[in-house]
Order: structure tokens, then C-alpha cells, then sequence
């Protein structure tokens, strides 16, 4: 005797394939995001803490976000270097005094020291 009800289906067992490719797929976004290589470090004195000596004329730079001042002179990020050389005996000892203005911000702080140490200055003084 049959009371119209359909027999019962069969379970199937969840598929792990979809699940499978999303853990593939943030694997692979984790690898790309991550940072891969050796960290690199600027040596800057600053504050207290800071171990070069004062010797010679001024030498402060203003980092602004679209400008750079050398003694309150606007300079170019490219004649930075040459405009500092009549103002230091030595550069790898004679410090420069790096001031963030404006909300300046970091990769332009950045620009500027590899600026200068690609020029041999190796003592930036990094102030408020």
C-alpha cells in the first residue's frame, strides 16, 4: 500500500573542492602581500640620543610634501647635494639637520636621505 510519500533521498556528502580553492586562493594573496626580502635600515642620529658633533655653518633642511628649504632657500631634491657643499668640510662626518614640515610624509623623508647618502652624507639628524 502506497500513501504517496517518496522514499527518502540519499545524503551526499558536502564537497570540499570550494573549500579547497578559497584555502589555495588566501595562500597565494598571504604569499603576494607579504614583504619578502631583508628589511632596510637608515642610520639617522636624532634626539638625545644622537652621537654627531655640531661643527660649521647651518645646515637644515625643511622637507615639505611638494618642497625643500636648505636654510630657508627653496632647493631641488636633485641640487640638494650640491648645494650643501659649500656649507660642510666633510660630508660622511658633518651632520644635516633633516625637519619634517607640513605633514611631509615618509617615503618623502626617505627620498631625501638616499638622496643625501648617495652623495656621501652619512650624518642626517632626523628632528620635530
Amino acid at each position: 500500500m502506497s500513501l504517496g510519500l517518496a522514499p527518502p533521498a540519499a545524503r551526499r556528502r558536502p564537497s570540499l573542492t570550494p573549500m579547497i580553492d578559497v584555502v589555495f586562493l588566501l595562500l597565494v594573496f598571504f604569499m603576494l602581500a607579504a614583504r619578502m626580502g631583508a628589511e632596510v635600515a637608515l642610520p639617522v642620529a636624532g634626539g638625545a640620543g644622537g652621537t654627531a658633533e655640531w661643527s660649521g655653518p647651518p645646515r637644515l633642511v625643511d622637507i615639505r610634501p611638494e618642497a625643500l628649504t636648505l636654510n630657508g632657500v627653496e632647493t631641488p631634491l636633485e641640487g640638494l647635494a650640491e648645494a650643501l657643499t659649500p656649507l660642510v668640510e666633510d660630508p660622511a662626518a658633518d651632520p644635516v639637520v633633516l625637519r619634517p614640515r607640513d605633514g611631509a610624509d615618509l617615503q618623502r623623508v626617505i627620498e631625501v636621505i638616499e638622496t643625501l647618502s648617495a652623495a656621501g652624507y652619512t650624518q642626517p639628524i632626523l628632528v620635530e
